[in-house]
Parts: structure tokens; sequence; C-alpha cells
């Protein structure tokens, strides 16, 4: 039941992302060109699960693009596209990751 409910949090989340978006005219090639993005943190994991999961985490969290919208306004389209994804990866089972490998998730097992 727990996992359901983080579940529908990121779709709660990727919703709310993709309204705020919609409200700041930017285009929506723009954010489609960078959905994915934050997926280049996986990159890490060419070197170890340890060193993966740490820039998975780093950059699949939502403190940084939060924290980033309050210190940068102008960034807010950006960011909201940032907040989709993450919110996108946790709708579908893709959660922050443990150290032992990727598919150990906060969320549970890939």
């Amino acid at each position: 039941m727990v996992r359901e409910w983080l579940r529908s949090e990121g779709l709660a989340v990727l919703a709310g992302s993709l309204w705020l978006y919609s409200q700041s005219g930017f285009s929506w090639w723009l954010f489609g060109g960078l959905l994915l993005l934050p997926d280049v943190a996986m990159l890490p994991y060419l070197i170890s699960p340890r060193w993966g999961a740490i820039s998975y985490n780093v950059a699949h969290s939502y403190l940084l693009p939060l924290g980033l919208a309050v210190a940068v306004p102008a960034w807010i389209p950006y960011l909201c596209i940032w907040t989709a994804h993450i919110g996108m990866d946790r709708m579908m089972g893709y959660g922050l990751k443990y150290p032992t490998a990727f598919r150990d998730t906060h969320l549970g097992t890939l």
C-alpha cells in the first residue's frame, strides 16, 4: 500500500509540474527535449553502484530543484521539467537508489 501511495505522489508531482510549466509560456519542444536530461546522472554507474546511486539520488531528489526555484525564480520553467521527470520516474516505480545495485530502490526492487 505504501508503494502505491508514493507512486501516486509521483503522479501528483508530474501533473502539478505540467500545469505549472503550461503557465510559463515556454515551448513544449523545450520540455520534451529536456525531460530525460536528469537521467544523465546514471552515468556514474559505469564507475560503481555506489557512485551511481549518489549521483542518481542527487539528480532525482526534489530538494535541489525546489531550492533552486526559491533562489532563482527565473529558472522555474526548467525546474518544472526537472520535477516532472522526478515525478514521472516515481510514478513508474523508479525510486531513490541504494548503493547495492541500480534495481534496489526505496520503492522496492525493479
